[in-house]
């Protein structure tokens, strides 16, 4: 079986009643989410008004493009799961009762949020924490998150709060690796799928993996991140897969712990607005090394400046209200020049919503 095969189809092709479930859910996930935040955003104005950021009033057109951009994205969703890049089952494929009963302790987490905004505190970590254990720059509140990523709790809420920030679209924007790793891995199309090796840098919670399992399922999948918190809420989500063996490594991405030329692909999702100019290219650069001649590398970020100016009141403000401090300079920053400084050919991007990814392969010998 080659590598380029990829998960089987449904039993049952899909359908326009399947695709009308699929809509429906989305809609009312982008409900709950701008509910969520409306709600949220009034009730913080009045109990700490102190914490309350000051953002960019929006252009009357901003929300009919995002809008449009949201729809956009959902019918690619769609489209590739019909074309069987990865089995329709995946589009509902989301721990709903377990995020039903971790929503309320979002909320009764909200005051020291709001507290940690308004006396500026970014470095309000675990006192447990060995901080020579990680860069500094890791070492903060990102989204003002209480115990920045170094905690179960932490881990226990992050995938909620993401859904809730995108409205919803947090995994049909991570999908859109899916194709152009698929496309990557043609190059390798004369190997059994079981040896192929694909690393994801910075996994998290592991909702990427559980994306690339879907349309990967005989390959060999490993994740990295540097929170031994959040590997460990990504095994407890990817066990839940009937025969998954989750391989989690705890590393940093700047000098990841593999053998040159171990992977014929890899991926990374949402890591590199949190970077540094410089870790963003030492990145890139161990990228590089892990991946065999041939190999594909697939990123996806935020969008940026140049190729989705039409949502810079949207990057202003989710740079205002979370505790980003790399985002300004993320959004400015020509990833696809440090893709070639890396030694990658090929390089080619695409914007899908909120989300930029970008493809690039390693020269063959």
């Amino acid at each position: 079986m080659g590598a380029q095969q990829t998960a089987p189809q449904d039993d049952a092709m899909p359908d326009q009643l399947t695709k009308l479930a699929y809509q429906t859910m989305q809609q009312g996930k982008s409900l709950l989410g701008l509910a969520h935040k409306e709600v949220s955003t009034k009730l913080m104005g009045v109990l700490a008004p102190e914490g309350t950021p000051k953002t960019v009033p929006a252009p009357p057109e901003l929300m009919g493009r995002l809008k449009a951009s949201m729809e956009t994205l959902q019918e690619r969703d769609w489209q590739e799961a019909e074309q069987g890049l990865y089995p329709t089952s995946l589009l509902f494929a989301a721990p709903w009762l377990d995020w039903a009963s971790r929503y309320p302790l979002i909320w009764l987490d909200m005051p020291s949020t709001w507290n940690r905004r308004k006396e500026r505190n970014v470095r309000d970590l675990p006192d447990d924490v060995d901080q020579g254990d990680f860069p500094d720059y890791y070492l903060q509140n990102f989204h003002h998150q209480t115990d920045g990523y170094l905690s179960d709790h932490s881990a226990a809420l992050y995938d909620l709060q993401v859904e809730i920030l995108f409205n919803g679209t947090a995994d049909p924007m991570r999908r859109r690796v899916i194709a152009p790793l698929l496309q990557g891995l043609k190059a390798f199309a004369d190997r059994p799928a079981g040896q192929i090796r694909v690393l994801d840098v910075a996994t998290g919670t592991g909702r990427t993996l559980r994306q690339l399992r879907g349309a990967l399922p005989k390959a060999q999948m490993v994740g990295l991140d540097l929170s031994s918190a959040y590997l460990r809420q990504a095994n407890r989500w990817l066990s839940e897969l009937p025969g998954e063996l989750p391989q989690l490594v705890q590393g940093n991405g700047e000098a990841m712990p593999f053998a040159d030329g171990s992977y014929q692909a890899i991926t990374c999702v949402f890591l590199f607005h949190e970077l540094p100019g410089e870790a963003r290219q030492n990145v890139l650069n161990d990228c590089f090394r892990l991946l065999e001649p041939g190999g594909v590398l697939v990123l996806a970020d935020s969008v940026q400046l140049a190729d989705s100016p039409q949502f810079s009141t949207v990057m202003e403000n989710f740079r205002r209200v979370f505790h980003e401090p790399y985002y300004r300079d993320y959004i400015s920053d020509p990833i696809d020049d440090r893709l070639k400084q890396a030694g990658f050919e090929a390089v080619a991007g695409e914007s899908h919503f909120m989300t930029r990814i970008w493809t690039a392969r390693k020269p063959s010998n």
